[in-house]
């Protein structure tokens, strides 16, 4: 069902999964000893791994999403001359009844700003509406997250989508319970994006 790579001009998604990236490689970005985790995960649905199993339990629990296709994840590489290295990891979470899937994704502080939030949205625009029919796809930032709300602004923008609106005390975080900006781009607006490009 989901394409096991995907690959862009300057990026590989590979299926997340035990065997292409393993635990402990993931932990070493995600547990909570790794450079810059609370920077990275400050607006993340998650926090720092407390112990490698966490890291091997979630690679579990998205291999089983893979499989019962509740959401597709991808480990994001980095295909640059300068730079070839896991970059962060991404994901289409799908809503099957609704036809929609929502997109995530969380990058390490090297790869910040060199627009691959943009360039995998469009692979996985593309894979949501030309591979999995689905009608609308959507996208969403955590109040105060600027570099997230510039991204998304400017690739939403680009397949032709819009800002939806806020959602106000939806995400848990801490001690604090944060809105949640979201945008979203319909299989309508992606075809007359493509065809005006």
């Amino acid at each position: 069902m989901f394409p096991s790579e995907i690959e862009t001009d300057h990026l590989r998604l590979v299926q997340l999964c035990r065997d292409n990236l393993s635990a402990r490689e993931l932990y070493r970005h995600v547990g909570r000893n790794a450079s810059n985790v609370d920077e990275l995960s400050r607006y993340t649905m998650w926090d720092p791994h407390r112990t490698f199993k966490e890291t091997h339990d979630y690679l579990v629990d998205v291999e089983y999403q893979w499989d019962e296709r509740e959401q597709a994840t991808y480990v994001v590489y980095s295909r640059e001359a300068d730079v070839d290295d896991f970059a962060g990891v991404t994901n289409l979470h799908l809503g099957w009844k609704r036809r929609s899937a929502e997109l995530g994704i969380w990058l390490r502080k090297p790869f910040w700003g060199r627009g691959y939030s943009g360039e995998r949205a469009a692979a996985l625009f593309e894979l949501a509406f030309e591979r999995l029919d689905l009608e609308l796809v959507g996208a969403a930032h955590q109040d105060g997250n600027e570099k997230s709300k510039r991204a998304i602004e400017r690739y939403v923008e680009e397949h032709g989508g819009q800002y939806d609106g806020i959602l106000r005390n939806w995400i848990p975080k801490g001690d604090e319970v944060r809105d949640l900006h979201r945008y979203t781009v319909s299989r309508k607006q992606y075809l007359e994006s493509c065809r005006s490009t």
